[in-house]
């Protein structure tokens, strides 16, 4: 019973994942949802500023602290390892759905771009998305969500131990995750003031986020990841710099990334 219930947990724990995620691309596009960045009823600047940043500053409490290894060394002595990553993307999904549920829009538009300009605009947030999807399979995307873990419990198999690989984009930027995100949420040709303040706080939490993550990633994997971190950009796409030594591979680890 505890094997399927593990099971259930875990595909639970996706299934939100893939309706939040979903949820998140028509939240800021301001298309298919019901409550979207730039919907709703107005509050005033101060109500609608204060609440906003307070569930986006519960989103990256959340994230933050749940995706350290001492946190997960901790929290793993009450929640079983095969779930701990389920749980993680669980409680995840629900600090989104908050926000979703509770933002504040602020419609006051900070620039509209039409015609050829704002098709272009449009298609690179689309391209945004579509690179964060992406780059996920380029890792391990069920083992990222908590999939894989859950599955392995259940058929009482291990898993084998975190690899460090450049697959693909990460050859020629280390966190293709985080820029896919960055260009999803600055390229609109329609910005409204809510929208700005979503993507200033996501941004921040971004460039928080790397510098804890490869804070994580060199203790994991020392010399590795410091050779590869001076050989590819952080968020820029460009050819592995050639002065260093090419012969170590690099990228997030398929237990270390998204945090």
């Amino acid at each position: 019973m505890t094997r399927f219930f593990t099971l259930g947990y875990g595909i639970g724990a996706y299934a939100l994942f893939l309706f939040t995620i979903l949820y998140a691309i028509g939240f800021v596009e301001n298309v298919f949802v019901p409550k979207s960045i730039d919907s709703g009823t107005p509050a005033s600047l101060v109500e609608a500023v204060g609440l906003n940043l307070l569930w986006l500053g519960l989103f990256a409490a959340q994230h933050s602290v749940m995706a350290r290894p001492g946190f997960k060394r901790w929290w793993t002595r009450f929640v079983p390892k095969a779930i701990e990553r389920s749980t993680f993307v669980l409680f995840a999904s629900l600090a989104l759905l908050l926000l979703y549920w509770q933002w504040r829009p602020l419609p006051q538009v900070i620039w509209s771009v039409g015609g050829a300009a704002g098709t272009l605009l449009q298609a690179v947030s689309w391209l945004g998305w579509a690179l964060v999807f992406a780059s996920t399979f380029m890792i391990h995307h069920f083992e990222l969500f908590g999939l894989r873990q859950v599955v392995a419990a259940w058929a009482r198999r291990a898993l084998p131990e975190a690899s460090f690989q450049t697959p693909l984009l990460y050859r020629y930027v280390r966190h293709p995750i985080y820029l896919g995100f960055l260009l999803a949420f600055w390229a609109t040709p329609l910005m409204s003031a809510g929208h700005l303040l979503f993507a200033l706080a996501t941004t921040g939490y971004i460039l928080l986020g790397i510098q804890l993550e490869e804070r994580d990633l060199v203790a994991q994997f020392g010399s590795q990841y410091t050779r590869y971190r001076e050989r590819v950009n952080m968020l820029l796409p460009a050819p592995a710099r050639r002065h260093a030594d090419t012969s170590s591979t690099g990228a997030e680890s398929t237990r270390s990334a998204a945090s």
